[in-house]
Protein backbone atom coordinates (compact mmCIF):
# COMPACT_ATOMS: atom_id res chain seq x y z
CA UNK A 1 0.00 0.00 0.00
CA UNK A 2 1.55 3.28 -1.02
CA UNK A 3 1.55 6.41 1.09
CA UNK A 4 -0.66 8.22 -1.41
CA UNK A 5 -3.19 5.42 -1.55
CA UNK A 6 -3.48 5.21 2.20
CA UNK A 7 -3.64 8.91 2.96
CA UNK A 8 -6.96 10.13 4.37
CA UNK A 9 -9.04 12.07 1.86
CA UNK A 10 -10.11 15.57 2.74
CA UNK A 11 -12.79 17.92 1.39
CA UNK A 12 -12.18 19.86 -1.79
CA UNK A 13 -9.33 22.28 -1.14
CA UNK A 14 -10.50 25.11 -3.39
CA UNK A 15 -13.91 25.46 -1.75
CA UNK A 16 -12.31 25.34 1.67
CA UNK A 17 -9.80 28.07 0.76
CA UNK A 18 -12.59 30.23 -0.65
CA UNK A 19 -14.54 29.95 2.58
CA UNK A 20 -11.44 30.92 4.57
CA UNK A 21 -10.78 33.93 2.37
CA UNK A 22 -14.36 35.18 2.83
CA UNK A 23 -14.35 34.62 6.61
CA UNK A 24 -17.42 34.41 8.80
CA UNK A 25 -18.93 37.66 7.45
CA UNK A 26 -17.74 37.47 3.87
CA UNK A 27 -14.51 39.40 4.57
CA UNK A 28 -11.23 38.17 3.05
CA UNK A 29 -8.81 36.36 5.35
CA UNK A 30 -5.56 34.44 4.94
CA UNK A 31 -5.53 30.69 4.43
CA UNK A 32 -4.68 28.86 7.64
CA UNK A 33 -3.43 25.51 6.35
CA UNK A 34 -2.85 23.74 3.07
CA UNK A 35 -5.43 21.08 2.30
CA UNK A 36 -5.61 18.08 -0.02
CA UNK A 37 -7.30 17.79 -3.36
CA UNK A 38 -8.64 14.61 -4.86
CA UNK A 39 -6.28 12.91 -7.32
CA UNK A 40 -6.66 10.10 -9.77
CA UNK A 41 -8.37 6.92 -8.65
CA UNK A 42 -9.60 8.54 -5.47
CA UNK A 43 -6.13 9.21 -4.08
CA UNK A 44 -5.15 12.53 -2.63
CA UNK A 45 -2.38 14.96 -3.42
CA UNK A 46 -1.23 17.94 -1.38
CA UNK A 47 -2.63 21.28 -2.43
CA UNK A 48 -0.43 24.32 -1.89
CA UNK A 49 -1.59 27.04 0.49
CA UNK A 50 -2.24 30.43 -1.06
CA UNK A 51 -0.42 32.36 1.64
CA UNK A 52 1.64 29.98 3.79
CA UNK A 53 4.90 28.23 3.00
CA UNK A 54 5.14 25.14 5.19
CA UNK A 55 3.14 23.98 8.22
CA UNK A 56 1.79 26.42 10.82
CA UNK A 57 4.05 27.42 13.65
CA UNK A 58 3.58 26.62 17.29
CA UNK A 59 1.93 29.16 19.53
CA UNK A 60 5.28 30.29 20.91
CA UNK A 61 6.60 30.84 17.36
CA UNK A 62 9.52 28.45 17.79
CA UNK A 63 8.76 26.26 14.78
CA UNK A 64 6.20 24.05 13.05
CA UNK A 65 4.72 21.21 15.08
CA UNK A 66 4.09 17.66 13.82
CA UNK A 67 2.16 14.80 15.42
CA UNK A 68 2.36 11.03 14.84
CA UNK A 69 -0.08 8.44 16.20
CA UNK A 70 0.79 4.74 16.08
CA UNK A 71 -2.24 2.57 16.83
CA UNK A 72 -1.03 -0.97 17.29
CA UNK A 73 -2.57 -4.21 18.47
CA UNK A 74 -1.56 -3.54 22.07
CA UNK A 75 -0.68 0.15 22.43
CA UNK A 76 -1.84 3.57 21.32
CA UNK A 77 1.16 5.92 21.09
CA UNK A 78 1.48 9.60 20.28
CA UNK A 79 4.56 11.71 19.66
CA UNK A 80 4.45 15.47 19.01
CA UNK A 81 7.62 17.24 17.93
CA UNK A 82 9.10 20.16 16.03
CA UNK A 83 12.12 20.00 13.72
CA UNK A 84 15.57 20.71 15.11
CA UNK A 85 17.41 21.72 11.96
CA UNK A 86 20.72 22.47 13.68
CA UNK A 87 21.24 18.99 15.18
CA UNK A 88 21.77 16.00 12.91
CA UNK A 89 21.82 13.53 15.79
CA UNK A 90 18.59 14.94 17.22
CA UNK A 91 16.55 15.93 14.14
CA UNK A 92 13.51 16.94 16.20
CA UNK A 93 12.58 18.10 19.67
CA UNK A 94 9.76 16.28 21.44
CA UNK A 95 6.97 18.61 22.56
CA UNK A 96 4.60 16.04 24.06
CA UNK A 97 4.09 12.28 24.13
CA UNK A 98 1.51 9.75 25.24
CA UNK A 99 1.28 5.97 25.42
CA UNK A 100 -1.48 3.72 26.71
CA UNK A 101 -2.07 -0.03 26.60
CA UNK A 102 -5.45 -0.46 24.87
CA UNK A 103 -5.27 -4.10 23.68
CA UNK A 104 -7.19 -3.29 20.54
CA UNK A 105 -6.54 -6.81 19.24
CA UNK A 106 -8.01 -8.53 22.30
CA UNK A 107 -10.14 -11.47 21.14
CA UNK A 108 -9.44 -10.75 17.49
CA UNK A 109 -7.95 -14.19 16.87
CA UNK A 110 -11.18 -15.88 17.95
CA UNK A 111 -13.77 -13.59 16.35
CA UNK A 112 -11.99 -11.80 13.51
CA UNK A 113 -13.46 -8.54 14.82
CA UNK A 114 -12.47 -5.72 17.14
CA UNK A 115 -14.52 -6.08 20.31
CA UNK A 116 -16.72 -3.28 21.65
CA UNK A 117 -14.66 -3.13 24.86
CA UNK A 118 -11.38 -2.88 22.96
CA UNK A 119 -12.76 -0.14 20.70
CA UNK A 120 -14.06 1.78 23.73
CA UNK A 121 -10.60 1.73 25.33
CA UNK A 122 -8.96 2.78 22.08
CA UNK A 123 -11.34 5.64 21.35
CA UNK A 124 -10.77 6.95 24.88
CA UNK A 125 -7.00 6.91 24.31
CA UNK A 126 -7.34 8.58 20.91
CA UNK A 127 -9.46 11.31 22.50
CA UNK A 128 -6.52 12.09 24.78
CA UNK A 129 -4.22 12.15 21.76
CA UNK A 130 -6.56 14.54 19.95
CA UNK A 131 -6.65 16.86 22.93
CA UNK A 132 -2.87 16.99 23.13
CA UNK A 133 -2.62 17.66 19.38
CA UNK A 134 -5.05 20.57 19.67
CA UNK A 135 -3.23 21.94 22.71
CA UNK A 136 0.13 21.90 20.91
CA UNK A 137 -1.44 23.26 17.69
CA UNK A 138 0.16 20.61 15.52
CA UNK A 139 -0.16 21.56 11.87
CA UNK A 140 0.69 18.22 10.26
CA UNK A 141 -0.68 14.95 11.61
CA UNK A 142 -0.36 11.32 10.58
CA UNK A 143 -2.24 8.54 12.38
CA UNK A 144 -1.65 4.94 11.29
CA UNK A 145 -3.31 1.66 12.19
CA UNK A 146 -1.42 -1.63 11.95
CA UNK A 147 -1.91 -5.37 12.35
CA UNK A 148 -5.10 -5.57 14.44
CA UNK A 149 -6.90 -3.28 12.02
CA UNK A 150 -5.44 -5.14 9.02
CA UNK A 151 -7.06 -8.33 10.30
CA UNK A 152 -10.36 -6.97 11.62
CA UNK A 153 -13.41 -7.35 9.40
CA UNK A 154 -15.09 -4.42 11.17
CA UNK A 155 -12.21 -1.99 10.64
CA UNK A 156 -14.29 0.29 8.34
CA UNK A 157 -16.88 0.78 11.08
CA UNK A 158 -14.14 1.35 13.65
CA UNK A 159 -12.29 3.99 11.64
CA UNK A 160 -15.56 5.85 11.04
CA UNK A 161 -16.33 5.78 14.75
CA UNK A 162 -12.85 7.08 15.59
CA UNK A 163 -13.14 10.03 13.24
CA UNK A 164 -16.64 10.91 14.43
CA UNK A 165 -15.66 10.71 18.11
CA UNK A 166 -12.17 12.22 18.03
CA UNK A 167 -11.59 13.94 14.70
CA UNK A 168 -8.57 11.68 14.09
CA UNK A 169 -8.38 10.14 10.62
CA UNK A 170 -6.69 6.75 10.77
CA UNK A 171 -5.00 5.29 7.72
CA UNK A 172 -4.28 1.59 7.38
CA UNK A 173 -0.71 0.66 6.43
CA UNK A 174 0.68 -2.65 5.22
CA UNK A 175 3.26 -4.65 7.13
CA UNK A 176 5.87 -3.71 4.56
CA UNK A 177 5.15 0.00 4.88
CA UNK A 178 5.24 -0.38 8.65
CA UNK A 179 8.70 -1.96 8.43
CA UNK A 180 10.00 0.77 6.11
CA UNK A 181 8.73 3.58 8.33
CA UNK A 182 10.19 1.87 11.39
CA UNK A 183 13.55 1.72 9.64
CA UNK A 184 13.43 5.47 9.06
CA UNK A 185 12.95 5.93 12.80
CA UNK A 186 15.92 3.81 13.89
CA UNK A 187 18.29 4.26 10.93
CA UNK A 188 20.69 6.36 13.02
CA UNK A 189 21.52 3.26 15.10
CA UNK A 190 22.81 1.30 12.10
CA UNK A 191 26.56 0.82 11.79
CA UNK A 192 27.65 1.71 8.26
CA UNK A 193 30.78 -0.44 8.63
CA UNK A 194 28.61 -3.59 8.63
CA UNK A 195 27.11 -3.93 5.14
CA UNK A 196 23.81 -5.62 6.05
CA UNK A 197 21.27 -5.33 8.85
CA UNK A 198 18.24 -7.18 10.13
CA UNK A 199 15.75 -4.81 11.76
CA UNK A 200 12.93 -6.56 13.62
CA UNK A 201 9.80 -5.37 15.38
CA UNK A 202 7.88 -7.83 17.57
CA UNK A 203 4.50 -6.14 17.82
CA UNK A 204 1.17 -6.93 19.38
CA UNK A 205 -0.30 -8.63 16.31
CA UNK A 206 2.64 -9.25 13.99
CA UNK A 207 6.39 -9.41 13.65
CA UNK A 208 8.16 -7.52 10.88
CA UNK A 209 11.72 -8.14 9.72
CA UNK A 210 13.54 -5.96 7.20
CA UNK A 211 16.72 -6.91 5.34
CA UNK A 212 18.74 -3.72 4.97
CA UNK A 213 21.66 -2.54 2.86
CA UNK A 214 23.73 -0.07 4.91
CA UNK A 215 26.48 0.61 2.35
CA UNK A 216 24.92 3.71 0.81
CA UNK A 217 24.49 7.16 2.36
CA UNK A 218 20.98 6.23 3.44
CA UNK A 219 20.01 2.65 4.47
CA UNK A 220 17.89 0.84 1.88
CA UNK A 221 15.28 -1.88 2.39
CA UNK A 222 16.22 -4.82 0.19
CA UNK A 223 13.33 -7.00 1.36
CA UNK A 224 10.91 -7.29 4.25
CA UNK A 225 8.53 -9.87 5.66
CA UNK A 226 5.59 -9.50 8.02
CA UNK A 227 4.03 -12.51 9.78
CA UNK A 228 1.05 -12.61 12.18
CA UNK A 229 3.07 -13.60 15.23
CA UNK A 230 2.43 -10.91 17.85
CA UNK A 231 2.51 -10.89 21.62
CA UNK A 232 -1.21 -10.27 22.12
CA UNK A 233 -2.41 -12.90 19.67
CA UNK A 234 0.14 -15.43 20.92
CA UNK A 235 -0.76 -14.78 24.57
CA UNK A 236 -4.40 -15.47 23.74
CA UNK A 237 -3.61 -18.58 21.71
CA UNK A 238 -1.25 -20.10 24.29
CA UNK A 239 -1.19 -20.10 28.05
CA UNK A 240 -4.75 -18.95 28.76
CA UNK A 241 -3.56 -15.34 28.72
CA UNK A 242 -1.39 -15.70 31.86
CA UNK A 243 1.17 -18.48 31.82
CA UNK A 244 3.11 -20.07 28.98
CA UNK A 245 4.13 -23.70 29.28
CA UNK A 246 7.57 -24.97 28.29
CA UNK A 247 6.03 -26.78 25.32
CA UNK A 248 4.13 -23.71 24.10
CA UNK A 249 7.22 -21.52 24.42
CA UNK A 250 9.23 -23.97 22.33
CA UNK A 251 6.43 -24.19 19.75
CA UNK A 252 6.44 -20.40 19.29
CA UNK A 253 10.22 -20.52 18.82
CA UNK A 254 9.86 -23.20 16.14
CA UNK A 255 7.01 -21.37 14.38
CA UNK A 256 9.03 -18.16 14.31
CA UNK A 257 12.01 -19.89 12.75
CA UNK A 258 9.75 -21.64 10.25
CA UNK A 259 7.96 -18.39 9.34
CA UNK A 260 11.22 -16.68 8.33
CA UNK A 261 13.16 -19.69 7.02
CA UNK A 262 12.36 -19.23 3.32
CA UNK A 263 12.84 -15.47 3.60
CA UNK A 264 16.28 -16.12 5.07
CA UNK A 265 17.22 -18.70 2.44
CA UNK A 266 15.99 -16.55 -0.47
CA UNK A 267 18.24 -13.65 0.52
CA UNK A 268 21.26 -15.63 1.75
CA UNK A 269 21.01 -14.16 5.23
CA UNK A 270 22.52 -17.09 7.15
CA UNK A 271 25.60 -17.10 4.91
CA UNK A 272 25.98 -13.33 5.39
CA UNK A 273 25.70 -13.81 9.17
CA UNK A 274 28.41 -16.49 9.03
CA UNK A 275 30.70 -14.06 7.19
CA UNK A 276 30.15 -11.45 9.94
CA UNK A 277 28.37 -9.05 7.58
CA UNK A 278 25.11 -8.64 9.51
CA UNK A 279 24.00 -6.54 12.47
CA UNK A 280 20.63 -6.86 14.23
CA UNK A 281 18.47 -4.05 15.59
CA UNK A 282 15.34 -4.65 17.66
CA UNK A 283 12.68 -1.94 17.90
CA UNK A 284 9.95 -3.64 19.90
CA UNK A 285 8.70 -3.56 23.47
CA UNK A 286 10.01 -7.09 23.95
CA UNK A 287 13.65 -6.21 23.31
CA UNK A 288 13.49 -2.93 25.27
CA UNK A 289 11.96 -4.75 28.23
CA UNK A 290 14.63 -7.45 28.15
CA UNK A 291 17.31 -4.74 27.98
CA UNK A 292 15.80 -2.88 30.95
CA UNK A 293 15.71 -6.07 32.99
CA UNK A 294 19.32 -6.82 32.08
CA UNK A 295 20.28 -3.40 33.45
CA UNK A 296 18.32 -4.14 36.67
CA UNK A 297 16.37 -0.90 36.32
CA UNK A 298 13.84 -0.36 39.15
CA UNK A 299 11.53 1.13 36.52
CA UNK A 300 11.87 1.47 32.79
CA UNK A 301 14.12 4.34 31.67
CA UNK A 302 14.21 5.05 27.95
CA UNK A 303 17.37 7.16 28.22
CA UNK A 304 19.32 4.15 29.51
CA UNK A 305 17.89 1.61 27.06
CA UNK A 306 17.58 3.37 23.71
CA UNK A 307 20.74 2.81 21.67
CA UNK A 308 22.38 0.29 24.01
CA UNK A 309 23.94 -2.95 22.83
CA UNK A 310 22.92 -6.27 24.33
CA UNK A 311 24.55 -9.62 23.67
CA UNK A 312 22.32 -12.54 22.80
CA UNK A 313 23.83 -14.40 25.75
CA UNK A 314 22.70 -11.61 28.09
CA UNK A 315 19.24 -11.56 26.53
CA UNK A 316 18.84 -15.31 26.99
CA UNK A 317 19.84 -15.05 30.64
CA UNK A 318 17.00 -12.58 31.18
CA UNK A 319 14.60 -14.83 29.25
CA UNK A 320 15.53 -17.84 31.35
CA UNK A 321 14.87 -15.86 34.53
CA UNK A 322 11.45 -14.78 33.21
CA UNK A 323 10.55 -18.35 32.27
CA UNK A 324 11.32 -19.46 35.84
CA UNK A 325 8.82 -16.94 37.27
CA UNK A 326 5.04 -17.06 37.41
CA UNK A 327 2.82 -14.25 36.13
CA UNK A 328 2.52 -12.52 39.51
CA UNK A 329 6.28 -12.48 39.94
CA UNK A 330 6.81 -11.04 36.45
CA UNK A 331 4.21 -8.36 37.14
CA UNK A 332 6.24 -7.17 40.15
CA UNK A 333 9.22 -6.29 37.95
CA UNK A 334 9.41 -2.55 37.38
CA UNK A 335 10.12 -2.82 33.66
CA UNK A 336 7.01 -4.99 33.10
CA UNK A 337 4.07 -4.30 35.41
CA UNK A 338 0.66 -5.90 35.65
CA UNK A 339 -0.62 -4.69 32.29
CA UNK A 340 2.09 -6.47 30.28
CA UNK A 341 3.11 -9.43 32.41
CA UNK A 342 1.24 -11.95 30.26
CA UNK A 343 2.76 -10.63 27.02
CA UNK A 344 6.44 -10.84 27.90
CA UNK A 345 7.03 -14.58 27.44
CA UNK A 346 5.37 -14.84 24.00
CA UNK A 347 7.54 -11.94 22.87
CA UNK A 348 10.63 -13.59 24.34
CA UNK A 349 9.81 -16.78 22.44
CA UNK A 350 9.65 -14.86 19.15
CA UNK A 351 12.93 -13.13 20.04
CA UNK A 352 14.50 -16.50 20.79
CA UNK A 353 13.32 -17.81 17.42
CA UNK A 354 14.83 -14.86 15.55
CA UNK A 355 18.17 -15.01 17.36
CA UNK A 356 18.56 -18.76 16.88
CA UNK A 357 17.70 -18.54 13.17
CA UNK A 358 20.21 -15.71 12.74
CA UNK A 359 23.15 -16.15 15.11
CA UNK A 360 24.25 -12.52 15.32
CA UNK A 361 26.02 -12.29 18.70
CA UNK A 362 25.00 -8.74 19.66
CA UNK A 363 21.75 -6.78 19.33
CA UNK A 364 21.25 -3.03 19.15
CA UNK A 365 18.22 -1.90 21.15
CA UNK A 366 15.99 0.87 19.82
CA UNK A 367 13.25 2.51 21.84
CA UNK A 368 12.17 4.28 18.69
CA UNK A 369 10.54 3.22 15.48
CA UNK A 370 7.21 3.91 13.83
CA UNK A 371 6.33 7.27 15.42
CA UNK A 372 9.84 8.62 14.96
CA UNK A 373 9.88 7.44 11.35
CA UNK A 374 6.51 9.05 10.69
CA UNK A 375 7.70 12.36 12.13
CA UNK A 376 10.94 12.36 10.14
CA UNK A 377 9.19 11.57 6.89
CA UNK A 378 6.55 14.23 7.44
CA UNK A 379 9.24 16.77 8.23
CA UNK A 380 10.97 15.80 4.98
CA UNK A 381 7.69 16.14 3.07
CA UNK A 382 7.72 12.44 2.18
CA UNK A 383 4.67 11.22 4.06
CA UNK A 384 0.98 12.13 4.14
CA UNK A 385 -0.46 13.89 7.12
CA UNK A 386 -3.58 15.95 7.68
CA UNK A 387 -3.02 19.69 7.59
CA UNK A 388 -5.57 20.41 10.24
CA UNK A 389 -5.94 19.54 13.90
CA UNK A 390 -8.60 17.11 15.11
CA UNK A 391 -11.87 18.91 15.61
CA UNK A 392 -13.40 19.02 19.04
CA UNK A 393 -15.53 16.03 19.83
CA UNK A 394 -19.20 16.64 19.05
CA UNK A 395 -21.85 15.92 21.63
CA UNK A 396 -23.41 12.54 21.05
CA UNK A 397 -25.92 10.22 22.64
CA UNK A 398 -24.99 7.19 24.75
CA UNK A 399 -25.90 4.97 21.78
CA UNK A 400 -22.84 6.15 19.92
CA UNK A 401 -21.23 5.44 22.88
CA UNK A 402 1.61 -22.97 13.62
CA UNK A 403 2.95 -22.05 10.11
CA UNK A 404 2.58 -18.36 10.08
CA UNK A 405 1.43 -16.93 6.77
CA UNK A 406 2.85 -13.56 5.94
CA UNK A 407 3.69 -11.03 3.31
CA UNK A 408 7.09 -10.42 1.83
CA UNK A 409 8.12 -7.44 -0.21
CA UNK A 410 11.35 -7.27 -2.17
CA UNK A 411 12.40 -3.72 -2.95
CA UNK A 412 14.20 -2.72 -6.15
CA UNK A 413 17.88 -2.22 -5.40
CA UNK A 414 17.72 1.51 -6.06
CA UNK A 415 14.68 2.19 -3.91
CA UNK A 416 15.05 4.45 -0.90
CA UNK A 417 12.82 3.47 2.07
CA UNK A 418 12.19 7.13 2.73
CA UNK A 419 10.55 7.67 -0.65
Amino acid sequence: MSDAQSAPLDKDASSRRNRRRRGAKGKPQASAHAGQRPGKNGTSAPAASATRKGPPRAENGSGPVFAAIDLGTNNCRLLIARPNGKAQTQPFTVVDAFSRIVRLGEGLGQTGKLSDEAMDRTVAALNICAGKIRKQKAGRIDAVATEACRQATNYPEFVTRVERATGVKLRLISGQEEAAIGLAGCASLLDASTPRALVFDIGGGSTEVSWIDTTSDRPRVLASRSVPLGVVTLAEKYGNGLELSEGDFDEIVRNTRRAFKQFSKRHGIVDAVTRGEVQMVGTSGTITTVAGLHLNLPSYDRSKVDGMRLTVREARAVIQDLRARDNDSRAMLGCIGRGRSDLVLPGCAVLDGLTTLWAVPTLSVADRGLREGMLLRMMQGKMPGKRRRPRRRPRRSKADGANAPGNETVQPTAQDPNN
